[in-house]
């Protein structure tokens, strides 16, 4: 699942810190390796709905082996980082809804339609995001800002295959799904800002996915997804969704934002759809018609532009000369 951009010109420690071309090398190679673990989070899912696996039990199952390997992470390397003031427990009990309804909408999708279309349909967030930017905040609707969000919504309208009635009548669940997905994401991230002032990234993190945990293990019954009696098949892609694609997915994402801008990254991450539409052609023969893939092409035009105008000009690196 993408972590979703920053929401305006406003930078953070990281960027005004210098990086040389090595550290921006490599910080492309983190997010780049993020966007795949989410892409093959994403065609993972798919075969496991395919099996007889359930969105529900799916998310129980993520939510709760993130939480766990986070947790055990964190108590053996940064301790202090599980430390949180009493007065933010309801918030992140918030920041956990957002992220629990997030990600069942995003897995609902998924197991509805096509991979590809359904992260897509999820990418409409940075759009929600300069929405509540405009109208909350300072933020100017530029005619380049409303052309990216008009863009955006086109090519997701063509995406999820609104040119074929037949096609969109079948897409109803999944392009709700995704859709809810999109707004409990943007939701999620703007609600991150709090955290980030107070916070680690990493604490963040752990509490708004340990919240989420809790909340599936209520809504369900507690840890039943992990006696269903899953096959050892099963259990390497169910750990793999939970631990790779989640808690390291958001490690190598982290440490990217760490060397390169946030913006940077975000447009960076856009890469993830195109690779799980590549990921899900070659292992579940998904197919997306001429009109989709120029819909998706569109989508991710319109999202790199919305955040390229938000891009700072770059400053020289320390080996490079000024």
């Amino acid at each position: 699942m993408m972590n979703a951009p920053t929401t305006g010109p406003r930078l953070s420690k990281w960027d005004r810190r210098p990086k040389t071309t090595g550290d921006s090398r490599m910080g492309y190679i983190y997010v780049v390796s993020a966007a795949l673990l989410w892409a093959l989070s994403g065609t993972a899912s798919k075969f496991l709905f395919g099996r007889g696996i359930s969105p529900l039990q799916l998310v129980q199952l993520r939510t709760t082996l993130g939480a766990l390997a986070l947790f055990l992470w964190l108590l053996i390397r940064r301790p202090r980082l599980l430390a949180i003031s009493r007065g933010d427990i309801l918030y992140f009990c918030q920041l956990g809804v957002a992220l629990a309804t997030a990600q069942f909408t995003y897995f609902y999708a998924i197991s509805k339609m096509h991979v590809a279309a359904a992260i897509l349909l999820q990418y409409q967030a940075p759009v929600l995001i300069a929405a509540y930017a405009f109208v909350f905040s300072t933020e100017k609707l530029t005619p380049k800002t409303l052309a990216c969000v008009l863009g955006a919504i086109v090519g997701c309208y063509l995406t999820v295959g609104g040119y074929s009635l037949d096609l969109l009548s079948l897409n109803k669940a999944g392009i709700a799904g995704g859709l809810a997905s999109a707004t409990a994401f943007a939701w999620y991230t703007v609600s991150t800002e709090y955290g980030m002032r107070r916070y680690n990234p990493w604490t963040v993190v752990f509490y708004a996915l340990f919240a989420a945990a809790v909340l599936w293990n209520i809504f369900q019954p507690p840890l039943r997804a992990f006696f269903d009696g899953h096959s050892a098949v099963e259990w390497v892609w169910i750990s793999f969704i939970g631990v790779c694609g989640t808690v390291l997915a958001f490690g190598l994402y982290t440490a990217g934002v760490a060397l390169i801008r946030p913006t940077r990254a975000s447009v960076t991450a856009t890469l993830e759809p195109l690779i799980a539409g590549l990921i899900a052609y070659l292992f579940l023969g998904e197919v997306m018609e001429l009109w989709q893939v120029g819909g998706a092409g569109l989508v991710i035009a319109s999202i790199v532009a919305l955040q390229v105008r938000w891009m700072p000009a770059p400053e020289p690196s320390v080996d490079e000369p000024a």
